[in-house]
């Protein structure tokens, strides 16, 4: 039966997943599955942070967190697609993206090509080494795969585009870097490598906090097996076990185990 003729027409909106290529939208579910991960592992802040993944196909549009989403709210829909320019490209949400989350991960997205994933956490053990002079140490064997990490000094709250130069000459060529006095910031050629290196980092701070408060003497290993271990540790597309990618898939069964609607 049709409408009658004087009827307004009706309106159809397509969904998100109908408005972009299949290569945008597992990169989506993927970067949600990152932030369902990063909440599971308690690397959040509230609404704070950020992580993003480059559109597949480009090399200056990238997909974030919308600004007041929960990272375990988050699914592959909320993702917003902006631009190196700050530009809004697609926008499923009700909320922007953060202006110093957009400083930090366009300086990344617009220099490092070669890199799709870029996160940002606060945490308590990140923040607390972020502020240490002595900076990560080598403490345990997975420390030492950031034997050489970069550091980049705190220049107040990033939302000044200005910043985005000195934020990538600082990272150099480091998958990890040390915001002093604020946080850290990894980056990864795949969404599951930028999280294994997210973790891996966590997990060096918190070992830090917890050895530099028992107040005892620390050993380190020799120089030598320290910068051997640290070269045998880095990410090579040889070396799946370094990139993440053998984790992946076990971990996606994990969140669909608890909540599969980061795929929606």
């Amino acid at each position: 039966m049709n409408p009658p003729v004087n009827s307004p027409a009706i309106k159809v909106v397509k969904s998100v997943r109908e408005q972009v290529s299949a290569e945008e939208w597992q990169a989506r579910v993927d970067l949600a599955a990152c932030y369902r991960l990063t909440a599971m592992y308690g690397m959040t802040e509230m609404v704070a942070n950020h992580i993003s993944c480059r559109v597949p196909g480009t090399i200056d549009q990238f997909l974030i967190n919308a600004y007041g989403m929960l990272y375990e709210e988050i699914d592959a829909s909320s993702l917003i697609k902006i631009d190196v320019d700050g530009n809004t490209l697609l926008n499923a949400s009700d909320y922007d993206v953060n202006v110093a989350g957009f400083v930090i991960h366009s300086a990344i997205h617009m220099a490092k090509h070669d890199m799709d994933c870029v996160a940002h956490t606060h945490t308590p053990a990140g923040m607390a080494v972020s502020a240490m002079e002595c900076g990560l140490l080598p403490l345990a064997q997975t420390s030492m795969r950031f034997l050489h990490i970069a550091y980049h000094d705190f220049e107040g709250i990033a939302d000044n585009v200005d910043e985005r130069e000195r934020l990538v000459r600082d990272l150099g060529d480091h998958e990890a870097m040390i915001l002093r006095n604020h946080g850290l910031l990894v980056v990864g050629r795949t969404v599951p490598a930028a999280f294994n290196v997210l973790f891996r980092l966590e997990r060096a701070c918190q070992v830090q906090v917890m050895a530099l408060s028992c107040n005892t003497k620390l050993i380190y290993p020799p120089q030598s097996i320290l910068e051997d271990t640290y070269e045998r540790m880095q990410p090579k597309p040889e070396r799946s076990t370094r990139n993440g990618n053998l984790a992946w898939p076990a971990l996606l069964r994990k969140l669909d185990r608890a909540d599969p609607s980061y795929r929606d």
